[in-house]
């Protein structure tokens, strides 16, 4: 009986995803990470990641953020019950390729790293918090 008793809990500690979901989802955190280093490594040198850029930079994200999580709900076919966990797969792939640039290449974004790399996590943040709130309940 104990056996069975693992063999279930093992089977509800998985995503509640199929594999090309979660496939689709690692996908397109790679290509938001993707388009928004090439925007911060085109828009750093004309000032976007210092001074009073940064708090116009930030207050931007947040708009821009919310088609790139209905586009990812819809292409990973998630219900809306399931938005912050396609979020949470998205953001974290794009965390885990900042911390692999930050270590290896930081060259990739440009001449402010640092600033660069701080609007990818604020990119993160605001993500995982448009992910709760955009978290609902499926209709009947």
């Amino acid at each position: 009986m104990a056996s069975s008793t693992i063999g279930e809990s093992t089977k509800q500690a998985r995503l509640p995803l199929a594999a090309t979901q979660v496939a689709m989802l690692v996908f397109l955190g790679a290509a938001l990470w993707f388009f928004a280093t090439v925007l911060l490594h085109t828009i750093g040198p004309m000032g976007a990641l210092r001074g009073l850029g940064v708090p116009v930079l930030y207050a931007l994200v947040i708009p821009g953020t919310v088609p790139f999580i209905l586009i990812g709900r819809k292409l990973a076919r998630l219900p809306r019950d399931r938005t912050l966990l396609g979020v949470g797969i998205m953001t974290g792939t794009a965390s885990l390729l900042d911390g692999m640039v930050l270590a290896w290449f930081p060259s990739i974004y440009g001449t402010d790293v640092v600033g660069a790399a701080t609007a990818i996590l604020w990119g993160v943040g605001v993500g995982l918090l448009l992910g709760v709130v955009m978290n609902k309940p499926d209709r009947a």
